[in-house]
C-alpha cells in the first residue's frame, strides 16, 4: 500500500513537470516574465528523493504552498527546501544538478550545496521537527506540496508568483497544477488542507471545497505576521492549526 501511495505521487509529480514544461513558452510573453524553470523537471532525482523518503507515512492532512523560491525549492526540489534544512533534516543525498536552460543568471543552480539559507523554509522545517518532536512524526501528521511547480523570475530576478500574472496567462497552468492537487489528495486520503498563506487556502477552497481548508500565515521574512515577536506569533498561529501528533 505504501509502494503504490509512493509511486502515485511519484507519477502525479511527473505528469505535472512534463504538462507545465509545454506552457514555459506561453508564460514567458508575459512583459513582466523574463526567466521560467522547472525544479520538476532538472531537480527531479531531489523531487523522487523527498517523496520516497516521506510520501508514505500516512499524513491525511496537506500543507499547501504557492510555488517555488530560487534559495528553496529551486536548489533542492523540495518545498520550503532551505538546503541545510533538506540535508540536515529530511535526510537527503546530494545530486549533481545541471543549470537549465532558461534560468536566470543571478540565480545560479547551486543544488544541496548552495550555502544562502531560505528562511522560509528555515522556519518551516525547523518548527515542523521541534512541534512533533522528530521528522518521521512530522510526516506522519502532515505532508507538503507546492500548487505551482514553477520557478518565475523578472529581468532583475524578482520572484513572481501566479498571483502577479494575468488569469489569460497563468490559468491554463493553474489548471494543471489544479489537476496535480486533486490527484495527490486522492492519492493520499487527505481529509484536510492547510494553505502556508491565503492565496493557497483560497486555491484550495475552489478545488476540492469538500475538504476542511484552513490557512496558515506564510513564514516569509517579508510578512510582518512572521517576524512578530521575534517569530513567536508566527508560530503559535501554526501549532494551533496543525493536527496533534
Amino acid at each position: 500500500m505504501v509502494e503504490t501511495i509512493v509511486d502515485d505521487l511519484l507519477e502525479a509529480a511527473k505528469h505535472l513537470s512534463e504538462q507545465c514544461n509545454k506552457k514555459i513558452p506561453a508564460l514567458l510573453k508575459h512583459k513582466d516574465v523574463a526567466h521560467v524553470t522547472n525544479p520538476l523537471d532538472y531537480a527531479w532525482e531531489l523531487h523522487e528523493q523527498f517523496i520516497r523518503k516521506w510520501g508514505g507515512f500516512g499524513a491525511k492532512t496537506l500543507l499547501l504552498g504557492m510555488n517555488p523560491g530560487p534559495y528553496g525549492m529551486a536548489q533542492t526540489g523540495v518545498p520550503f527546501g532551505a538546503t541545510k534544512m533538506a540535508t540536515d533534516v529530511l535526510g537527503m543525498e546530494p545530486v549533481e544538478l545541471q543549470t537549465p536552460a532558461g534560468a536566470h543568471p543571478k540565480r545560479p543552480i547551486q543544488g544541496l550545496s548552495m550555502e544562502r539559507q531560505e528562511v522560509s523554509g528555515t522556519r518551516f522545517w525547523t518548527f515542523m521537527v521541534d512541534h512533533y518532536g522528530s521528522i518521521e512524526a512530522t510526516f506522519s501528521n502532515i505532508f507538503v506540496v507546492n500548487h505551482c511547480p514553477l520557478l518565475i523570475l523578472g529581468e532583475t530576478g524578482r520572484n513572481i508568483t501566479p498571483v502577479d500574472i494575468p488569469k489569460s496567462i497563468i490559468n491554463p497552468i493553474l489548471d494543471l497544477c489544479d489537476q496535480h492537487l486533486k490527484s495527490v489528495v486522492n492519492i493520499m486520503g487527505i481529509e484536510r488542507i492547510i494553505g502556508v498563506g491565503n492565496y493557497a487556502k483560497k486555491r484550495a477552497k475552489t478545488i476540492v471545497p469538500e475538504l476542511d481548508i484552513d490557512a496558515m500565515w506564510h513564514p516569509s521574512p517579508a510578512s510582518p505576521l512572521a517576524n512578530r515577536n521575534g517569530g513567536a506569533d508566527w508560530r503559535a498561529n501554526v501549532a494551533s492549526k496543525l493536527p496533534l501528533s
